[in-house]
């Protein structure tokens, strides 16, 4: 095992530009001395780009001064950037997500972002403004590294296997909310346009060339496996993706900056904080339809828009 990771030591590029500091031995580096914004030059914008496909997520503390107007212009440097699919903007802005758990929730289990379409996003860039005093840290988790260190047998069996990811799911359970009209509510905006999208499990990172397992919450089964059988599946390869040595945990300060690949990464918060406020924006860059070990590409399956209904009294 220890051969077979060699390549996923998580140290710092010394060609690098950059000032950067590793977090966990798998995945994550902090970046340091660059303030961020719509302003910073083509040198280090490859730079960052560079950085994020080496150690898969990027923070950046202190970023006071990035307004939701710089972090929109910030994100154009990175690529094309795109709102949700069903979940309206942030109020004043062009395509940023809120994600404002002022009612004690947040998206706490494993997923990567909005995969229950073809082209999700290859990259989210979250920026913290209201952090509670104690709690709501999030986790990431190293998609590569966890193909790597798979057993040889679970590699043949996933190299040619394939999910149905959807976006109609379950809220309650995935968002820790325990009022059941509340998880209605979220889910009748969510769920507003329906997508079921047959993605494969192996994703050949365009860039890098890197084979990382692609699976989260939005997994509805696998491809010609029933339910009972999906779910046991599911939850071996999930458990390979999410161990701690493929994970990385970081405290938040309002001001803060995480940058992810998207197409290489699972992510979740920790909803440990009560009633107290924790409210993030986030950006999220364009990303292509992923390619399979043996050349296919992910297809969406359904796009149905779900009929308007009365929100029960």
């Amino acid at each position: 095992m220890t051969n077979l990771l060699a390549s996923f030591i998580n140290a710092a590029d010394p060609t690098s530009p950059l000032d950067i500091a590793p977090v966990a031995g798998r995945i994550g580096a902090e970046v340091r001395g660059i303030a961020l914004s719509g302003d910073l030059d083509g040198g280090t914008i490859a730079a960052i780009r560079t950085a994020l496909s080496r150690h898969k997520v990027l923070f950046f503390r202190d970023q006071t001064e990035l307004d939701d107007g710089r972090h929109e212009a910030f994100a154009g440097l990175l690529g094309e950037p795109v709102a949700h699919p069903t979940v309206p903007v942030a109020d004043g802005s062009h395509y940023l997500l809120e994600l404002d758990s002022k009612e004690g929730y947040a998206a706490s289990s494993w997923h990567t972002d909005v995969t229950f379409v073809d082209a999700y996003p290859a990259a989210s860039i979250l920026r913290a403004i209201t952090i509670p005093a104690a709690g709501g840290d999030t986790l990431w988790a190293n998609g590569a590294s966890a193909y790597e260190g798979l057993p040889e047998a679970l590699k043949t069996l996933v190299d040619g296997l394939w999910a149905v990811h959807s976006n109609k799911y379950d809220y309650a359970a995935a968002l820790s909310i325990k009022d059941a009209k509340r998880a209605e509510e979220y889910s009748r905006v969510f769920a507003s346009t329906v997508y079921e999208t047959e993605h494969p499990v192996v994703r050949v990172h365009p860039e890098t060339g890197e084979r990382s397992l692609l699976l989260g919450h939005f997994v509805k089964n696998f491809v010609g496996l029933n339910s009972a059988d999906s779910q046991r599946l599911f939850a071996i390869l999930q458990d390979h993706i999410t161990l701690p040595e493929n994970t990385v945990r970081w405290r938040w300060r309002a001001g803060d900056v995480a940058i992810w690949d998207n197409r290489a990464t699972q992510h979740r918060a920790i909803a440990d904080f009560g009633l107290q406020r924790r409210t993030l924006r986030r950006a999220t860059i364009a990303g292509d339809v992923p390619i399979a070990i043996d050349g296919r590409h992910s297809r969406t399956i359904k796009q149905e828009v779900q009929p308007v209904l009365e929100a029960a009294e």
